[in-house]
């Protein structure tokens, strides 16, 4: 995918909620390839910290594909922390994450990864 792709991505997930903090892609080697982050915030984690996280899911991402063959590629993934809540979604090598606020409720949870599959299948 190209670059312009990318943002398209998180330009378009971060208008489904106003409880969207940021969306990201990432790219296979924890590399950011395109985010966008609601104007208002103050990010939770500083620049390292960041790029460890996107480390971590670059690690993660590869390590599950042992288990696509005899389980399925994964859809989505989603994360709940005292913060936080983050949903990751596949797209090929790439993952698109994004992080919500903590105070959003599960229906609301649901309406987001409902409306964030179609856009990401579009783009696999």
């Amino acid at each position: 995918m190209e670059e312009k792709e990318y943002r398209e991505i998180c330009d378009i997930i971060a208008t489904i909620s106003p409880y969207i903090r940021f969306v990201g892609v990432i790219g296979e080697s924890g590399e950011l390839l395109a985010y966008k982050r609601r104007s208002d915030l103050v990010p939770l984690l500083n620049e390292k910290n960041t790029q460890y996280q996107f480390s971590h899911i670059a690690i993660k991402t590869d390590l599950e594909g042992f288990f696509d063959k005899n389980l399925g590629e994964i859809e989505f993934v989603w994360e709940e922390r005292k913060k936080v809540q983050t949903i990751s979604f596949a797209i090929k090598k790439e993952r698109v994450w994004i992080s919500i606020d903590k105070k959003v409720i599960r229906s609301e949870m649901l309406r987001i990864i409902d409306s964030c599959l179609p856009i990401v299948k579009k783009y696999s």
